[in-house]
């Protein structure tokens, strides 16, 4: 089940508006699409993006991915777990975030409910 506390994006990363702080990770649908994970290449602490960049990296057994940010902003922690049991991902992607961020500004227009997103997945 899609939990409908965040936000999706068309690139299957889901955004957890905490304040001015977004958790950001992979749904469901991405991390089965994606078979065993075994690797995430985590972003630096205090790296800045702009919404849209590719802030990190998750390899599975069958492919590589880019992961976007669909906030601007200053990565402010990492989830180092991920570094020895980058699988945590596969068990439990809704509470494995990949990395946080601070943002000023949160543009919501481009982002689904989970309603929205699962519709979308649906006629994928």
């Amino acid at each position: 089940m899609t939990p409908n506390d965040r936000y999706y994006t068309k690139d299957h990363e889901w955004i957890l508006v905490e304040g001015n702080r977004a958790k950001i990770g992979i749904s469901d649908h991405a991390q089965d699409a994606l078979g065993d994970i075994v690797y995430v290449e985590l972003p630096d602490m205090d790296a800045t993006y702009d919404a849209g960049e590719s802030f990190a990296v998750v390899e599975s057994v069958k492919a590589v991915s880019q992961i976007y940010t669909a906030v601007g902003g200053r990565v402010v922690e990492i989830n180092e777990a991920l570094n020895d049991q980058p699988e945590l991902i596969n068990s439990d992607c809704y509470n494995q975030f990949i990395a946080v961020f601070e943002f000023e500004n949160l543009n919501t227009n481009e982002l689904l409910t989970a309603e929205q997103y699962e519709a979308f997945v649906s006629e994928g």
